[in-house]
């Protein structure tokens, strides 16, 4: 999370502290778990001895979940080099700070809320809360959000106290924090420089111009006033 902007991963050194089901957990990890709506890393592990080793989607926990096929190949203590494939989270991450702007300008334009959105690597999607969904038009919140994916747009990430982010009149996407136990002092916060500002872990591009144009691929009825905007990356 302390690392930005959160594309091209370099690999990292790290030992095998233990061991959970079919996952390694490692002393330390620069690996993206899902959550958030975003998938998880994926990659490869390197061994000393020479061989490679590929681990699959990482997943939350007390420690983060390293998966691999053969978990009892390995040792407690065997240091390992991480590659994260770099495409995946490439992709993750344009996605994920085009999902900000497509929410944020979607709340602008209509004053619809965000209540859900999915990560994909090839497709994205939105569940969006209309008091008249009749309203929505694909074109004009596409060309908006290209708009701002042209105008190169820093994304800067900060970590702000609870009260900093409660109190801010451009915070948008709160309602969970009360979720988060108190003992969490600090949050990471994403901001598109004039565009949206919110709390958010998962990884982002340092500038809207990192991000190709945005094409609409449809819509679904998911109840009174709800749907769910699907899109992808030119």
């Amino acid at each position: 999370m302390q690392n930005h902007p959160g594309v091209d991963p370099p690999p990292f050194e790290a030992n095998i502290v233990g061991f959970s089901d079919t996952a390694l957990l490692l002393s330390q990890t620069y690996c993206y778990p899902r959550g958030g709506g975003q998938p998880g890393d994926t990659g490869i592990f390197s061994r000393s001895e020479g061989s490679m080793v590929k681990f699959h989607e990482v997943l939350p926990g007390e420690m983060i979940l390293h998966p691999v096929d053969e978990p009892t190949d390995f040792v407690k203590g065997e240091k390992l080099v991480c590659n994260i494939d770099s495409d995946r989270r490439n992709s993750h991450a344009m996605m994920h700070t085009s999902q900000h702007i497509f929410s944020a300008l979607a709340e602008d334009i209509w004053g619809a809320e965000t209540v859900g959105n999915q990560i994909g690597a090839e497709f994205s999607r939105v569940d969006l809360l209309f008091e008249d969904k009749g309203n929505f038009d694909p074109d004009v919140l596409v060309d908006a959000v290209n708009s701002v994916l042209e105008s190169s747009i820093d994304v800067n990430v900060h970590e702000w106290d609870r009260g900093t982010i409660m109190s801010h009149e451009q915070m948008r996407h709160t309602k969970f924090i009360n979720r988060i136990p108190s003992s969490i002092t600090h949050l990471r916060v994403v901001e598109v420089e004039g565009v949206d500002l919110c709390p958010c872990a998962g990884t982002h591009v340092s500038n809207t111009s990192d991000i190709p144009r945005v094409s609409y691929v449809g819509k679904k009825n998911k109840g009174k006033g709800r749907l769910r905007v699907s899109y992808q990356l030119k």
